[in-house]
């Protein structure tokens, strides 16, 4: 049998994206056992995925001490994998996998890059451009399998939320006037929000034009800046403060009873189309769309990034163009207005809710 690990020491949609690698593994081994490697916060996700035997979990800032990485990097070479993938590829896992004593590494590099050690038995380039849509991110990773060991014959581009009974059964929505909506009002970073008074006049535009019950999400650490937009807001009758959830698996429960999400891009994304749910996507200025764009088709799944509604702001979108943005996308991020977010946004409410009479 072999053993598998899955390293994804990253953030919660990078997670959800890369399960589509045990998805598809299996089909290649059947009777492999396949770990995930992650951050505890991020477990959420992964969980119930028939596909994943077993789930390791760090913190982020411990596995940054030596110390502790020494010890992660011993408890891996003691379990013995024999097949070891690495799309995080960062100085932290590579030196998981090159200290690993797998006989199959295989991690994700930028092209024409050459790496200093030999982290890596098979090192894959990045894709130039996605050619299906699922986004770039999730063909990287499916073509992690494919380069190594087969083509995949049909392979699965879909990462999936795997509900219990129990989650099914939630009810703490039923009172609720339908549709509701869900609001990520902040990203989950800074640099990933849109300015506070942007996303109150877009909530206003919807609590104005059509009957729906407005539900907040955001980090539980982020619940006061979550407030402050509330205050800008116009309609407050429309919009529940009091329905939310503080966990992964809690968000996943309640946002599989909501009709529709509109957020910054950021897990909770990933996760609103893993349950088959309508997004709507606000992308931060130096995010590169190509790479998280998935399954958009401008009706069940739409979104806007300034880079396509004024494209002459930017004399690049390079990888080093973007870090360059990512320093301080606040400027260009205020040039993404609500009434430039409206006419992307319009027409995608008007396929998936009723306008008021």
């Amino acid at each position: 049998m072999k053993k598998i690990l899955v390293i994804q020491n990253k953030r919660i949609g990078d997670v959800l994206i890369s399960s589509v690698i045990a998805n598809n593994i299996k089909k290649v081994f059947p009777n492999s056992s396949v770990t995930y490697f992650v951050y505890d916060y991020t477990v959420g996700v992964l969980e119930n995925n028939p596909n994943i035997d077993h789930i390791i979990q760090v913190k982020d800032k411990e596995l940054k001490k030596v110390p502790n990485l020494i010890k992660v990097i011993r408890r891996i070479r003691k379990n013995d994998y024999d097949i070891i993938f690495d799309p995080y590829a960062k100085f932290l896992s590579r030196m998981i996998c090159l200290y690993s004593g797998a006989s199959y590494r295989i991690g994700l590099k930028r092209k024409h890059k050459k790496l200093k050690l030999p982290f890596y038995t098979h090192p894959i380039d990045l894709l130039d451009h996605k050619t299906q849509n699922c986004g770039k991110a999730i063909e990287d990773r499916i073509n992690m399998i494919s380069s190594v060991f087969l083509e995949l014959q049909q392979p699965d581009y879909e990462p999936k939320i795997f509900l219990t009974s129990t989650e099914k059964d939630y009810d703490k929505i039923k009172s609720l006037k339908k549709p509701v909506v869900m609001i990520g009002v902040l990203g989950s970073t800074a640099k990933k929000s849109m300015p506070y008074e942007y996303i109150a006049q877009v909530i206003d535009f919807m609590t104005s034009n059509y009957d729906a019950t407005i539900l907040f999400n955001y980090a539980p650490y982020q619940k006061s800046e979550a407030e402050k937009i509330y205050q800008l807001c116009i309609h407050k009758e429309q919009i529940n403060l009091s329905i939310y959830e503080d966990s992964i698996r809690g968000f996943i429960t309640l946002m599989a009873q909501c009709d529709l999400l509109i957020a910054n891009e950021g897990g909770s994304v990933h996760i609103t189309k893993a349950l088959y749910k309508p997004t709507f996507t606000i992308y931060s200025p130096y995010i590169n769309k190509e790479h998280w764009c998935s399954f958009e088709d401008g009706k069940t799944h739409e979104s806007i990034h300034l880079l396509e509604e004024n494209p002459d702001l930017f004399d690049s979108f390079t990888f080093e163009e973007r870090k360059k943005i990512e320093e301080d996308p606040e400027i260009l991020y205020r040039k993404l207005t609500p009434e430039m977010v409206l006419t992307k946004l319009k027409p995608f409410l008007n396929h998936h809710l009723t306008l008021k009479n």
